[in-house]
């Protein structure tokens, strides 16, 4: 049976109310119905130096944040030169890990190993175990906050279950604890379980779904007082959320990109925590879903960013089409695409203003002054630990980036700035 219609939202109780041998409103399963396309148009990629600036300094970032941890798990309390020397792709770094331990002098502390002297070892300095201490702290006191966290991305998955394999490589992302498969989640059984897969992986399962938690970012920063008006209309299915979009300088003015985004505004918005399994894949409907998911994943990340091969590895659990990163560059207003550290990371655009994030967790906060730590060290050396003035490790730290200006700038893909299409360009998906 098949009703057109522009872009209706019908679900099985409205449309039918009639017949109650249907399958039961909990299933929240929707019938769609739409008669003509979207005209789609396709944009230049635009390099954002400012978001590039922030990439760059966090891989950094996340790299000696990563060693740390690896530091502290180590039995002898330090690790040697041999034993890291093949993890630089593992950290994405650039440059070897010997150089870059020795950069930051104010975090690792270098010395010869006692039976092999020509055997360089790295320990944490004090500033290091103090940041570290407070890093700590902040788990214990947010440690709720992480455990939501934790549940909104299960809830994502299709079968609420997601292996610690693809989880590994988000940890830092998302703000867990280094050791949160021991010390995090046997304290909430009621939450989480591990599990077995078919194919023998071991994996995290969600023991209940939490109906106060399927409520998207977007969904909240719509319930606030300025928008309850609006919100209100959308719960009762009169209107659709739409997105925040910040576009490249140029774009927003444009008549067809204005009337494209318009159009697309206009279709029903299908919160990621819902059963997406009767969308049409092909359909701009889905194709509005599938940013809804990437806009709610990357929302729920500390920095609001991710690498894109980590998203990848979701493709499955969270029913991404398969060449879902195109999206990244299809909506730049909404993303931003970076290619810096020889990798491709994807960034929500309205998380940031001026160069920061614009709400920073208590957590992104500590990794600024530890990255203000870690540059002391790279500018004054063996001096950069008493050049590091005491508030720096009591007090809020606001990095360089302060009240730099966004700077982009037009990197050429086609001939004109846009043009229409029917089509997303197909381009490929490898790194």
């Amino acid at each position: 049976m098949m009703f057109k219609t522009r872009y209706s939202l019908v679900t099985l109780k409205t449309l039918l109310q009639s017949k109650s041998q249907l399958e039961p409103q909990s299933n929240k399963l929707y019938i769609f119905f739409q008669n003509r396309s979207i005209v789609k148009v396709r944009l230049k990629w635009v390099k954002n130096r400012s978001l590039d600036h922030i990439i760059d300094t966090e891989t950094d970032l996340k790299a000696a944040g990563l060693l740390k941890d690896a530091i502290k798990r180590s039995p002898t309390g330090f690790l040697t030169a041999k034993s890291v020397a093949e993890w630089q792709k593992l950290l994405g770094l650039t440059v070897p890990v010997l150089r870059f331990m020795r950069r930051y002098p104010t975090l690792f502390n270098e010395f010869p190993h006692a039976q092999y002297a020509n055997l360089p070892c790295f320990r944490l300095t004090d500033t290091a175990l103090l940041l570290d201490s407070h890093e700590q702290t902040i788990h214990q006191s947010y440690e709720s906050d992480t455990v939501e966290r934790l549940c909104r991305v299960l809830m994502m998955m299709k079968s609420q279950t997601l292996p610690l394999q693809s989880l590994h490589p988000l940890k830092w992302d998302l703000g867990l604890p280094d050791n949160f498969e021991k010390a995090l989640i046997p304290k909430y059984p009621d939450h989480f379980q591990f599990a077995k897969a078919p194919n023998g992986t071991r994996s995290l399962r969600l023991v209940q779904w939490h109906e106060e938690f399927a409520v998207s970012a977007l969904q909240r920063s719509n319930e606030t007082k300025e928008k309850g008006k609006e919100y209100r209309e959308f719960k009762s299915g009169h209107t659709a959320l739409t997105f925040p979009m910040s576009f490249p300088k140029g774009y927003g003015g444009q008549k067809k990109v204005r009337a494209w985004m318009d159009e697309f505004h206009k279709l029903p918005y299908i919160s990621p925590y819902e059963d997406s399994r009767r969308i049409e894949p092909n359909s701009e409907l889905m194709e509005k879903r599938v940013v809804g998911v990437l806009h709610e994943l990357l929302s729920l990340t500390i920095h609001k960013k991710t690498k894109r091969n980590y998203l990848r590895s979701l493709r499955d659990e969270l029913i991404l089409p398969h060449k879902f990163t195109r999206l990244f560059t299809r909506y730049p207003g909404i993303f931003y695409l970076s290619l810096k550290c020889k990798t491709t990371t994807v960034a929500l655009r309205e998380a940031y203003r001026r160069g920061k994030l614009a709400n920073p967790h208590p957590l992104a906060r500590l990794r600024d002054k530890f990255y203000h730590v870690m540059r002391t060290g790279l500018l004054y050396r063996d001096k950069g630990v008493k050049m590091i003035p005491q508030e720096i490790l009591t007090n809020d730290v606001v990095d360089g980036t302060e009240g730099e200006e966004s700077e982009e700038e037009e990197v050429e893909i086609g001939d004109d700035c846009y043009e229409e299409t029917s089509e997303i360009e197909d381009d490929s998906d490898e790194e």
